[in-house]
């Protein structure tokens, strides 16, 4: 049962999607639209990426200086390390498990109540294309800024690194030489390309929950709830495969 109701919702999923990936029938109005959702989903969402970067930077250093560092490992380990976690995981996939929260159920809450409100129909009705109109500028607009929220929360990041050094855990020489070590370009690159497909599934899933919700205000909340934790565990599932095929 629960296979083929997984079955039965991927295929309404996929149907969804053919109707969301076709030509905008207006591209004007698709343009303004997607510039909407790039400062509604993305430039709204930099102070929490920068706020949760900036302490989580902070608090990596700490924890490794502290419980790692040892006479027998070099000064720059606890710098080298704190780099290596935020450009492997943290800036990529658990950044992206934070934004699924803030704005999958932004997404699905916003067309959910269109739905049981009916203006979804209306737009049906006036013979728009409303899964195009809806869901492909929220597709365009968070895949187009995950990049720039990658390299913030990079940076934010190794700044919490650095503000540490005011407590006197580590110096900032041996701070710099850590972040410096050793460095490989690719990795950077591979926090980003993890991140457009994480993109596109807090996207695309909290929009499926939105658009395909049925019933009253109850159900639009559960529909948010759906969406945050399915996409949370997609990007889960996709971060164990990307990281193998980029690795």
């Amino acid at each position: 049962m629960f296979i083929t109701n997984g079955l039965a919702t991927f295929g309404r999923y996929l149907q969804l999607m053919g109707k969301t990936f076709s030509m905008p029938e207006r591209w004007r109005m698709f343009m303004k639209q997607y510039v909407k959702e790039m400062a509604q989903l993305g430039v709204d969402s930099i102070g929490i990426v920068l706020l949760i970067s900036f302490f989580i930077g902070a608090v990596i250093c700490i924890q490794i200086k502290l419980n790692i560092q040892s006479p027998w490992m070099p000064n720059f380990t606890t710098g080298y390390t704190t780099r290596e976690i935020m450009l492997l995981e943290f800036s990529s996939s658990i950044m992206c498990l934070i934004l699924s929260g803030k704005v999958g159920s932004n997404i699905a809450s916003e067309i959910g109540t269109m739905r049981v409100t009916q203006q979804i129909d209306a737009l049906e009705i006036m013979g728009v294309n409303s899964a195009s109109f809806l869901i492909l500028p929220k597709i365009a607009g968070m895949i187009t800024m995950i990049p720039f929220l990658v390299v913030f929360s990079i940076a934010a990041g190794f700044i919490g690194a650095y503000a540490t050094s005011v407590m006197g855990v580590i110096t900032v020489d041996d701070l710099t030489v850590g972040l410096l070590h050793d460095f490989n370009q690719w990795y950077v690159w591979m926090s980003i390309i993890k991140s457009l497909f994480f993109a596109f599934i807090i996207s695309s899933v909290s929009s499926f929950y939105g658009y395909t919700v049925e019933g009253g205000s109850f159900d639009v909340g559960r529909a948010s709830t759906d969406a945050v934790v399915k996409s949370s565990m997609l990007i889960l599932f996709a971060d164990i495969f990307l990281t193998a095929l980029l690795s």
